[in-house]
C-alpha cells in the first residue's frame, strides 16, 4: 500500500525493510574488472580502493603462488572467461582458483570401454 501526501508518495515499510543495494551494473563490474586486470598486467595497481570482489580475487591472485609470466597468461585467459559470464549476466564470474583447477584438470576423460577379450592381461600370450 502506497501513502499519498500532496506530489509526495510513501511506502510504509521501514527504511530497514528495504535493501539500499541495487543489482550489479554488469557495465560498471566490466569495466572494473578490466582496469584491474590491466593494472596487475602492468605490475602496478594504483588504486586505493576496492570493491569487496576485487578484494578476493588479489588474495585468489597471491594465494595461487604463480609465476610472474604464467600468472600473466592465466589473466589474460581468465579475462576473457569473465568478460563472456558478464556478458551473458552470470554473476559472481568464477573464482580464479577454480579457473586454474579447472583449467588444469581439462576435461574429464572417460575411458573407453572394456571389450572383453581384449584387456592388458589376454593381449600377452
Amino acid at each position: 500500500m502506497i501513502v499519498s501526501i500532496g506530489l509526495l508518495k510513501f511506502h510504509p515499510r521501514s527504511a530497514d525493510a528495504i535493501s539500499m543495494e541495487d543489482p550489479p551494473d554488469l557495465e560498471l563490474m566490466a569495466n572494473r574488472f578490466n582496469r584491474l586486470v590491466k593494472e596487475l598486467l602492468e605490475g602496478e595497481v594504483r588504486r586505493t580502493s576496492f570493491q569487496p570482489w576485487e578484494v578476493h580475487l588479489l588474495l585468489d591472485l597471491q594465494d595461487c603462488r604463480l609465476t610472474r609470466s604464467r600468472r600473466d597468461e592465466a589473466l589474460r585467459r581468465y579475462q576473457r572467461v569473465v568478460q563472456k559470464q558478464l556478458e551473458r549476466g552470470e554473476l559472481p564470474p568464477v573464482k580464479f582458483a577454480d579457473f586454474l583447477g579447472r583449467r588444469k584438470r581439462g576435461p574429464e576423460l572417460v575411458p573407453p570401454p572394456s571389450v572383453p577379450g581384449q584387456d592388458p592381461a589376454s593381449l600377452n600370450p
